[in-house]
């Protein structure tokens, strides 16, 4: 009896130890875990910040090198977590809106498609499959998708918005190279960004080459035309403008994040999309499609 008795409590112990984690618990221990590795990634970037042996250029070296860690480990985290629990409704989504502005396209899908159809009907993970799916169907080397706004051409007498449909078929695919810039009033790098495309837009506009800002997601932020209309004209942005676009525009682009330039030949065939139109990247592109 001692003996059968001495099994039982062994089974018990073990079966303790094997206790299933709750939603709560599982998220806890990812967001500890994230926790550790940004004080570790800020620890690290103070100790190459302060070494006075490196230059300039070594440091953002470094710190790029620091940060690219960083998303791995978020990431490698989190796809280790929705790997466990596939099925998890409360956990997948939570987990997922942490880890998914650091993987590649590839990655993402693949994770997508290994959840269970009751998560896959989330509102975040279904705004995800959305967005890749538009993705895929804007890539480089696809025609570009037709969209329509309601642009504020003016106001009348009374001050009141005077608006006109208008649709990037206006604009793209009628014979000139065009940089289509899509921003948003409140956005601080995408103002960051306007000198960049005032520079390009200086050198190259004419017969062959233009440039459109599109403006969307200004709700998100409490603005309307209103703002969008100053802003431009703040920051001389004296290219084609489409304002009043909200959501539908940056939906259709599968963008998640401003700004976000696209590059579209004479014929609308995107040629270069996201990050390879940043910076001093966007005047190159632009130069080597013109050849000039």
């Amino acid at each position: 009896m001692k003996k059968v008795m001495m099994i039982a409590a062994a089974v018990l112990v073990a079966l303790t130890g094997c206790k299933q984690q709750t939603n709560e618990e599982i998220l806890a221990a990812f967001e500890e875990s994230l926790n550790t590795y940004v004080a570790d990634y800020r620890a690290a970037a103070e100790k190459i910040d302060s070494d006075t042996t490196l230059t300039d250029e070594q440091k953002e070296a470094q710190f790029e090198t620091l940060a690219d860690g960083l998303n791995e480990q978020i990431v490698s985290t989190g796809t280790k977590v929705i790997n466990k629990n596939p099925n998890n409704v409360e956990v997948v989504p939570s987990v997922l809106g942490n880890i998914y502005p650091y993987m590649e396209e590839a990655e993402l899908e693949k994770l997508l498609n290994s959840l269970g159809e009751e998560v896959k009907g989330d509102k975040i993970v279904a705004s995800l499959i959305e967005g890749l799916a538009a993705k895929k169907a804007t890539a480089v080397g696809n025609k570009f998708t037709d969209f329509t706004v309601d642009h504020v051409a003016g106001v009348d007498k009374d001050g009141n918005p005077v608006y006109e449909k208008k649709s990037l078929s206006d604009f793209v695919g009628k014979g000139k190279v065009m940089l289509v810039d899509f921003w948003s009033p409140w956005c601080p790098p995408c103002k960051a960004e306007i000198p960049n495309i005032k520079a390009v837009w200086e050198k190259y506009h004419g017969e062959d080459f233009d440039v459109l800002s599109v403006a969307v997601w200004e709700e998100s932020r409490k603005m309307d035309w209103h703002n969008t209309i100053d802003t431009a004209a703040f920051y001389g942005m004296k290219w084609l403008q489409l304002n009043n676009g909200h959501r539908e525009p940056a939906s259709l682009y599968g963008i998640d994040g401003i700004p976000h330039m696209i590059l579209f030949d004479k014929d609308g065939t995107i040629l270069k999309r996201g990050d390879d139109l940043r910076g001093e990247k966007t005047a190159k592109a632009v130069a080597e499609v013109l050849g000039r």
